[in-house]
């Protein structure tokens, strides 16, 4: 067999690799696995299966999982962007569930996240800080929907009215100190589509950013999004407004997709004739 483009990889690790296809065959879970998949992913930190059988033998020779996790440490800065270090430390510490562990954890994090401030695999709760440091940090932004809207409710965040109010406040501030800034927008039309309120409630904050000359691809889509989400079924004033701002991102501010707003152009005014 001869692959069209084939990786070299080195003679250690293939010969590595072999040994650990070996071992995965026969089940085997000793002291001698643990040994043999450090090897590896020392070599390739992104090797899912030599992760996952790693983990697998941990639980079967009962090991302490707090040895494991300050090896971890070491790993996790070393291969800071690799996500299967921080999915690992994700499973000790749910078999751990301990709450030295998660102290421990949280201290840890922190160390990393002052490595960079972008790594988005890292699971700390910590994007407040990170906007406040980085406004612009669009790692944070996401992490921090993640975290409010999509990881379940947390304690104190029951009321869901008041946690939707909280957010908007938020992000209505952070967009106030950089208006051209697209991962707020982002987050502001995330929010509402989540909670499925209507762009409506917020024309008078947006309205005055996206009048301006300087307003962003983010301000000029989400105003189109206030005016009417169902443009081709309403027409008239609306349809030419919608026209009026795809014209000025095909022509200003977002000409890399000028096709697009084009087709865009075209196919709301056909609508209008119809």
């Amino acid at each position: 067999m001869n692959p069209i483009a084939p990786i070299f990889y080195t003679e250690e690790y293939k010969d590595a690799t072999d040994y650990f296809r070996g071992i995965v065959k026969s089940g085997e879970t000793s002291s001698r696995v643990l040994e043999l998949t450090e090897h590896i992913i020392r070599m390739n930190p992104a090797h899912y299966s030599a992760w996952q059988y790693r983990y697998k033998t941990l639980l079967a020779l009962h090991s302490p999982l707090d040895e494991e996790l300050r090896l971890m440490d070491a790993l996790a800065i070393q291969f800071l962007k690799t996500y299967q270090v921080w999915h690992h430390r994700r499973l000790l510490l749910t078999a751990l569930n301990s709450v030295p562990a998660a102290e421990a954890e949280l201290a840890f994090i922190r160390r990393a996240v002052a490595v960079d401030t972008k790594n988005y695999y890292t699971p700390g709760r910590t994007d407040k800080e990170l906007l406040e440091a980085d406004v612009r940090n669009n790692s944070a932004w996401h992490h921090r929907f993640f975290v409010v809207f999509q990881s379940g409710v947390r304690k104190g965040d029951e009321d869901r009215e008041l946690v939707l109010r909280r957010e908007l406040a938020f992000t209505k501030e952070k967009i106030a100190l950089a208006p051209n800034n697209p991962s707020a927008w982002n987050y502001l039309r995330g929010i509402l589509e989540y909670t499925k309120t209507p762009f409506s409630t917020i024309t008078t904050f947006v309205e005055p950013y996206a009048s301006t000359s300087r307003s962003s691809t983010a301000e000029q889509e989400i105003v189109i999004d206030l005016e009417n989400p169902y443009l081709r079924k309403e027409g008239g004033a609306s349809t030419m407004k919608a026209v009026e701002i795809w014209r000025s991102l095909a022509n200003v501010h977002d000409t890399v997709r000028k096709k697009y707003w084009e087709h865009r152009i075209k196919d709301a005014l056909s609508s209008i004739q119809k």
